[in-house]
């Protein structure tokens, strides 16, 4: 006998950041709404294995840096000694507690939690295990997950998601990636005391964001005493066990006659992300497309092909973060049931800020340098930037850099592109970020008194 389906105004394929917002303001006005997860836990990559458990391990390893410059300060420290299993512990704790908040706001918001594999029966029906959910309105938003390279032996190295299951500190890391996730792990790894190398195919790392970022983290980075393996391209993976670092990793370099090989007792990739498409049966909903990458094609009002399913968030894959999911999911929810006010709510993709948690952080709105010369002409772009070092170190003997540049374009200096690392630039951002966002002109930002003495002030003072 076929099941009946039950009935909503809204189904949400996906329990993360973006499917939860959507969800639950589509309640807000009155809609009924199913979000179907299969994780067993809310709050998807963010909340449990991305940029919250991560903030709470870079906040730990920021204060073992702190403590190594206390003495400079006059300030002395008993033990500088670490307990990984102690963090980890209490972070796990800490997301739990977030679980249960996103369990119980979709509970007072009277959104069902169906706890489950989707799969596609048409655009209008959704089946989870032997249940069948129809609505007329139907978000994809089931993120993505991490690449595990295909090489001999690569099981026996971890991926972003499996960091934050080890129990204990491994004492020599290699870490396979060098974008945004690569190095923040791998300075959370070195600023808590473990041996890290990093492995990059090129001579640079973060290329996808502008090269004072780049550049001057890498810099930094190698004065701390991360290693850097450039040019490499990782060949396989070996364990050896019984042996204190039970991982032989072997690559070969541009170059060079011969492969080589290391040791570590933790090999982690980095090497990217791909969306969580597999189980969801797309095949029976034909005007869902996907892209050469894997995600799902959508437009502007995050519409798919067929009609009433909708994607966004990172199996969309446009601005692969938390924020911006959250943003689309509430507008595409406004569009949906929000009434005439809304019928034109969407996300504007344009200059959206992001943010490095590396040692030293980084932020970044708008185009790079390159982005800007290639859009508008070579001519027509001019660049202000700056490079010092924060007070916080002026009485230590070594000195982070803070770099900052600014990207202007036009008779107006239009500012199309902001970029900065240093020491407290992840929270000076966001004020910058709106800035830009309304339009700004390096003369708005001459015109703005500065703030003394900070870094922030270098921004409205730059010549």
């Amino acid at each position: 006998m076929a099941s009946v389906a039950k009935l909503f105004d809204y189904i949400v394929i996906g329990g993360g950041s973006g499917g939860l917002a959507s969800a639950r303001r589509a309640a807000s006005y009155g809609a009924k709404v199913a979000v179907v997860e299969n994780s067993g836990r809310l709050g998807g990559t963010c909340v449990n294995v991305g940029c919250v458990p991560k903030k709470v391990m870079f906040n730990g390893a920021s204060i073992m840096e702190i403590i190594d410059d206390a003495k400079y300060y006059g300030i002395t420290v008993g033990s500088r000694s670490f307990d990984w299993g102690a963090l980890k512990g209490a972070r796990d704790a800490y997301v739990k507690r977030l679980n249960g908040i996103y369990e119980r706001n979709l509970d007072k918001e009277s959104v069902e939690y169906v706890n489950g594999t989707a799969s596609m029966l048409s655009n209008t029906e959704v089946k989870v295990d032997s249940a069948v959910l129809k609505a007329n309105h139907i978000l994809i938003a089931s993120g993505g997950h991490p690449i595990i390279p295909k090489i001999e032996g690569a099981e026996f190295g971890i991926d972003s998601d499996r960091f934050f299951e080890l129990e204990t500190q491994p004492k020599n890391v290699a870490v396979v990636g060098s974008g945004y996730i690569g190095i923040e792990l791998a300075g959370i790894f070195h600023a808590l005391g473990s041996n890290v190398t990093v492995f990059t195919r090129t001579s640079h790392i973060l290329r996808h964001h502008d090269s004072i970022i780049g550049d001057t983290m890498l810099s930094e980075m190698k004065r701390q005493g991360v290693t850097f393996e450039h040019n490499s391209s990782v060949q396989g993976l070996k364990r050896h066990d019984g042996e204190e670092y039970p991982l032989e990793l072997t690559w070969t370099t541009t170059g060079a006659t011969q492969p080589s090989s290391a040791a570590y007792d933790c090999v982690l990739w980095a090497v990217g992300r791909t969306p969580n498409t597999r189980p969801l049966n797309l095949a029976a909903v034909p005007g869902v497309a996907l892209a050469r990458t894997g995600h799902i094609v959508a437009d502007e009002f995050q519409n798919t092909g067929e009609r009433g399913v909708y994607s966004l968030g990172d199996v969309f894959g446009k601005s692969e973060l938390t924020p911006v999911a959250i943003a689309a999911g509430r507008r595409l929810a406004d569009r949906l049931f929000g009434g005439e006010r809304f019928a034109n709510s969407k996300l504007d993709y344009v200059n959206i800020p992001t943010v490095i948690f590396g040692h030293p952080t980084a932020g970044t709105i708008g185009l790079t340098e390159e982005q800007a010369k290639a859009k508008y002409g070579a001519d027509a772009v001019k660049i202000y930037q700056t490079r010092f070092t924060n007070m916080f170190n002026a009485l230590t003997p070594h000195k982070p850099p803070t770099a900052m540049k600014l990207v202007v374009t036009g008779a107006e200096e239009s500012v199309v592109g902001l970029h900065i690392i240093g020491r407290g630039c992840d929270e000076m951002l966001q004020g910058f970020g709106v800035a830009i966002k309304m339009g700004a002109t390096k003369r708005d930002f001459d015109d703005c008194v500065a703030i003394h003495p900070t870094s922030s002030e270098e921004l409205v003072t730059m010549k």
